[in-house]
């Protein structure tokens, strides 16, 4: 007899085997802790079969919030002396060990999502969660912002994409000549075609080294970090993550101040990122207010944020009907494009659906379900990859991932 376990059925044992009890590891070997931002969309997934598991999700990843309102990126709970920088290089001083710097900001945005699903479960789940989640909220508005309102990241770890072209030039003036010796281990998981240089990771630890030297306060670095770039990553899932809060508030009659004037504020930070030159939202050297001049898929996240862009939506057409499976995370007719590897050309079926979330919400439905059935297509012939190839599909970076299982059961497969 032949048994056909459907793409759905797949998803799901991909959530179960990464499950390490009380949170998800994005993959098997390559990532063996909880990440942030992985997490908020595993939570999506798990909502669709397992709305208690959903809640788990966030509520542990809070568990590690620092006592000034930052939640890591990575939370280490568990040992795994394989991997590099493991938490005695980041040197964390959070509850749990942990890295020094965060990630975008989904949580706000995905909790609100699990509680719509199923009201009555979710409201004491919510409700518990709210203040740690506007604290987060509070520590971006406090420490992230540049002059213009727009949301910096100060680690490309921090930003998520880790090797994005947009990081280029702020990353060019990093001495890090006496970073010393060290092992990764991505690269003896995956091809090391599809991960960043070791020019780049040099940067990365560096900036990590510079971190941990300052106590991780942020006051300090802002005098002493050479990385700080304002973000269409970050100042899009800020700006989404505080709209969101307010209208959390607003329907559990929480009160929370300030929210509408941050709301206001971070649109215009985010408005102030467009580069009318290259007619896309672009990356901003915060210390020399150069733009990056790269239009990436974090670019397409405009109405996630809820901005609307006629120029954006020209260019999304352009995307779905020029590019084999997009959204490619670097516009393939830039010089520096390259298909494999990790945010300088692969497409990344989260960050569809983040999209895919805005465009539907904003009035543009025939886009948005396009993008969904390209991701679902892309899913179903290549498998849960951690990303892909935007040319021929192939999947590409770790395996059985997190993070594409809860797109595929959440976004990409419901119908």
């Amino acid at each position: 007899m032949n048994y056909y376990t459907t793409p759905s059925e797949s998803a799901r044992n991909i959530l179960i085997a990464n499950d390490r009890g009380g949170y998800t590891i994005p993959t098997s070997g390559l990532y063996p802790y909880q990440w942030n931002w992985d997490s908020a969309v595993a939570a999506l997934g798990f909502a669709e079969f397992d709305i208690d598991r959903a809640w788990v999700e966030l509520e542990t990843l809070f568990s590690g919030q620092w006592a000034d309102g930052m939640v890591p990126h990575i939370l280490f709970h568990k040992p795994d002396p394989g991997y590099f920088p493991g938490p005695d290089v980041w040197g964390g001083t959070g509850p749990i060990a942990s890295s020094g710097v965060t990630q975008p900001p989904l949580a706000a945005t995905m909790a609100r999502r699990v509680w719509e699903k199923d009201r009555v479960v979710g409201e004491a789940r919510l409700r518990a969660l709210f203040p740690a989640m506007l604290a987060w909220h509070r520590w971006f508005m406090n420490w992230r912002l540049d002059e213009h309102g727009a949301v910096c990241t100060t680690h490309p770890w921090e930003a998520g994409r880790d090797n994005a072209p947009d990081w280029d030039g702020a990353m060019a003036g990093i001495d890090a000549s006496d970073v010393g010796e060290y092992q990764r281990r991505d690269t003896s998981h995956v091809n090391s075609a599809d991960r960043p240089t070791k020019y780049d990771y040099d940067r990365y630890i560096k900036l990590v080294q510079i971190g941990r030297e300052a106590g991780w306060d942020q006051a300090k670095l802002l005098e002493l970090n050479p990385f700080r770039v304002a973000d269409p990553t970050m100042s899009f899932t800020t700006l989404r993550a505080a709209r969101d809060l307010l209208t959390i508030s607003q329907e559990l009659g929480i009160a929370a101040e300030g929210l509408n004037a941050d709301v206001a504020r971070l649109e215009a930070g985010a408005r102030s990122l467009w580069n009318e030159a290259l007619g896309a939202f672009d990356a901003r050297d915060a210390h020399t207010g150069e733009w990056a001049e790269s239009v990436s898929n974090a670019s397409y996240l405009c109405w996630y944020g809820g901005i609307d862009s006629s120029q954006m939506l020209d260019r999304v057409k352009t995307v779905l009907t020029t590019v084999p499976h997009p959204i490619p995370s670097y516009d393939p007719n830039m010089p520096k494009f390259d298909e494999r590897r990790y945010w300088r050309g692969p497409t990344w079926a989260f960050m569809n659906m983040l999209a895919g979330f805005g465009l539907a919400e904003m009035g543009h439905g025939v886009e948005a379900e396009a993008l969904r059935l390209k991701t679902a297509r892309l899913i179903a012939g290549h498998g849960f990859a951690e990303y892909y190839d935007p040319i021929t599909g192939s999947p590409a970076g770790g395996n059985s991932f997190t993070w594409t299982a809860a797109v595929w059961l959440h976004w990409a497969g419901r119908n």
